[in-house]
């Protein structure tokens, strides 16, 4: 019905669910007006302005099948991608441009579009277009366009909205729908529709049944957020199932990967936003479902719309929430459905298997012998150029471990780690130690008698240790011989005293120091019987000889000494400052002149 109309030159406004061909309403029309090409025509004759980068992919598609044997150059344009290729093809000339409105702006800013001759407008999905607030962008598009020019909007669900903006900038339009009764009431009458109540935490488990059903083909999951596309992919895969994530966080290349991936088959869920639910033309789509509930009634519309597409049948198993059930209801009365109480579903419902044909049995993990398709990996990514951050796909464990395995950590060097003591290193510790006890062996006097009995013993390590009267006790292992254990000998030498910096009394006495020495085995003493510190000499025992006088022992001044004090300035004859609220009440209490006095009024 549009074409005549639109081959005329008239304004349209279509109407008509999808899967019914729009796109070639306005793409015959719009071939045959611009004709073939010429080489003194570079600027373009027809613009096409979509909401998303895959409809306007979909889109060039279908012109370019359309214009098989015309040979008309068409463009596609669109975000994401590098500006030089798109520049160097609107030099060497187009006839048709398919683009988004963010593009189209951009390169007409830079002066490399050229929208002067534009002879037909239309505008694919307009109400998309509103919803994600291209309205500004699509006012400056049309004002940059010629007056007389023919417009043509197009879409599934034509709100208020879309009314005020036809009645603005369109010529006495045409409205065509495609069927005489409501198109939102019988939007998708191919598609057989399921709508169950279900818990979030139950939902990948009926998912995960629903996709081994009998007959099923390719399907559509969509999501209402990001996060929620990237969980459901993670869980798909570990459950074994080949699929793949559309959404606005994924560079360009990643989404047209993911697209070809799933046209091709080597994907068989799709796991998409709302930016996948315009437009998109699949083959083979048998079923879709709704892991999250539809904001609104076109939402849901333009879902399910993506099976039973031009006279084939498809499933849509729509999942709600306990909290989403006012929603759906809204949902329901406008489209007049069925389902305003929806059944209480879980995953060992029997329903589930008597409604979509599951095998009885059938648990939420594919089987490893049905686990057939090549995967996303086996896609390539096309090198589009891409302008901006290019975005990681999946969850941020799976991204960490891709950077983790894309980056090639050198080798770390052996640490080398030195203790300190009070900022010392070790070794400067234990060369201190060795000269100290080098010093005590020189201050330590041992006897004659012992003294020629340890020439002949071999040389032995020896140990010094302080004990708690202020004595040092140096002992040498003595060599243990067959069948004999000899006693250790424990020499006692007394050393002068330290003298103090504040001298006693002369009351009390000034404190005496020692020092006690083993000097070798006494096989004449008990075992293990050390002589005690103080005790008189034996008579056999030659007299020790003096020690040498040792160092006085420096004591630093005290540091909490006061060095100075600052003198206090004042005096018994000073005034405390008054307060504030002192002065104020002062200051009422004083009498005011009389010049300051208000004079009185005459009675």
């Amino acid at each position: 019905m549009a074409l005549p109309l639109a081959l005329g030159g008239q304004d349209i406004i279509g109407q008509a669910r999808t899967g019914t061909g729009k796109t070639y309403a306005f793409g015959v029309a719009m071939l045959q007006r611009v004709g073939k090409p010429r080489k003194n025509r570079k600027k373009p004759r027809g613009l096409v302005v979509v909401p998303t980068r895959e409809l306007a992919l979909q889109v060039t598609e279908d012109l370019v099948t359309a214009a098989g044997k015309l040979g008309s150059r068409i463009l596609t344009v669109y975000g994401g991608r590098a500006y030089e290729p798109q520049i160097e093809a609107l030099q060497q000339g187009v006839d048709v441009i398919v683009g988004t409105p963010g593009r189209l702006l951009d390169l007409v800013k830079q002066k490399h579009l050229d929208l002067s001759q534009i002879a037909m407008l239309v505008l694919d999905e307009a109400d998309r277009m509103l919803d994600l607030g291209f309205l500004p962008d699509i006012e400056r598009i049309i004002k940059l366009v010629p007056a007389e020019r023919q417009t043509m909007l197009f879409s599934a669900t034509l709100p208020g909205e879309i009314v005020a903006l036809s009645r603005r900038y369109l010529n006495r339009p045409t409205h065509v729908r495609a069927e005489t009764n409501d198109a939102e009431a019988e939007a998708t009458p191919q598609t057989t529709q399921f709508v169950w109540r279900t818990h979030r935490m139950d939902k990948i488990e009926i998912l995960g049944r629903l996709l081994q059903c009998e007959g099923r083909g390719l399907t559509m999951v969509f999501c209402e957020t990001k996060r929620a596309c990237d969980m459901v992919v993670e869980q798909l895969k570990e459950r074994g199932f080949a699929a793949a994530a559309v959404h606005g966080d994924l560079g360009q290349g990643q989404r047209e990967q993911a697209l070809r991936a799933f046209r091709n088959g080597k994907i068989d869920v799709l796991v998409a936003t709302d930016v996948a639910a315009r437009g998109i033309d699949v083959d083979d789509v048998t079923h879709v479902v709704n892991y999250d509930c539809p904001q609104d009634e076109k939402a849901y519309v333009h879902r399910i719309g993506r099976t039973g597409r031009a006279g084939r049948t498809g499933v849509a198993v729509t999942f709600v929430e306990w909290e989403d059930l006012t929603r759906w209801k809204v949902i329901n009365n406008a489209l007049s459905l069925s389902f305003a109480d929806p059944a209480e579903t879980y995953s060992t419902s029997p329903h589930i298997y008597s409604d979509l044909g599951i095998p009885e049995g059938t648990r939420g993990v594919l089987p490893r012998a049905n686990r057939s398709r090549a995967g996303l990996a086996a896609e390539e990514v096309e090198d589009l150029g891409e302008t901006g951050r290019v975005r990681s796909r999946g969850s941020r464990r799976g991204r960490d471990e891709d950077r983790e395995e894309r980056r090639e950590r050198p080798a770390r060097a052996p640490r080398e780690r030195r203790r300190t003591r009070g900022g010392r290193s070790a070794e400067a510790v234990q060369e201190e130690a060795v000269q100290e006890e080098a010093v005590q062996e020189e201050a330590a006097v041992t006897p004659a008698p012992l003294a020629e009995e340890a020439e002949r013993r071999p040389a032995q390590e020896t140990r010094s240790r302080r004990t708690r009267g202020g004595r040092v006790t140096e002992e040498t292992p003595a060599p243990v011989e067959a069948g004999r254990i000899q006693d250790p000998v424990v020499e006692v030498v007394e050393l002068p005293p330290v003298e103090a910096d504040v001298a006693p009394s002369n009351d009390e006495p000034a404190p005496r120091r020692g020092r006690t020495r083993r000097t070798g085995l006494n096989p004449e003493a008990g075992l293990g019987e050390p002589v005690a510190a103080g005790s008189p000499a034996r008579d056999d025992e030659p007299a020790p000889e003096a020690p040498r006088p040792q160092p006085e022992k420096i004591i630093p001044a005290s540091p909490f000494t006061v060095i100075f004090q600052s003198p206090d300035l004042a005096t018994d004859d000073d005034e405390i400052a008054p307060s504030a609220a002192s002065e104020r009440i002062q200051n009422r209490r004083r009498p005011q002149p009389r010049a300051q006095r208000s004079p009185r009024r005459p009675n």
